[in-house]
């Protein structure tokens, strides 16, 4: 279950979810709501609310070289949003800010 979750994701935009009881992490792209939704209460021994995804597309990237030309992309990635219930919160993805 805890292999579901590989990291959370400490943008802007996501410290100011926090605040919201949201928090954004990066999961492996098989895992579905109901696997994330378990891996989330036993790791962080919270109550989730509710679990939303997206799957984000891989890039194409491009690259001049001697040899010419060279194209890649980079692999797709899968975030998911969890909500929690009132009352709870994760401290390791809030940052550590006190107001």
């Amino acid at each position: 279950m805890i292999g579901i979750i590989k990291k959370p994701i400490i943008s802007e935009k996501a410290m100011e979810m926090g605040s919201q009881r949201q928090y954004a992490f990066e999961v492996v792209p098989t895992a579905n709501k109901i696997e994330i939704k378990k891996a989330v209460e036993e790791l962080y021994e919270v109550k989730v609310e509710s679990v939303r995804t997206l799957r984000m597309k891989g890039k194409i990237k491009l690259r001049h070289t001697r040899k010419g030309l060279q194209k890649g992309k980079t692999a797709m990635r899968k975030k998911a949003y969890i909500t929690l219930q009132e009352g709870y919160t994760i401290e390791i993805v809030s940052g550590g800010q006190e107001d």
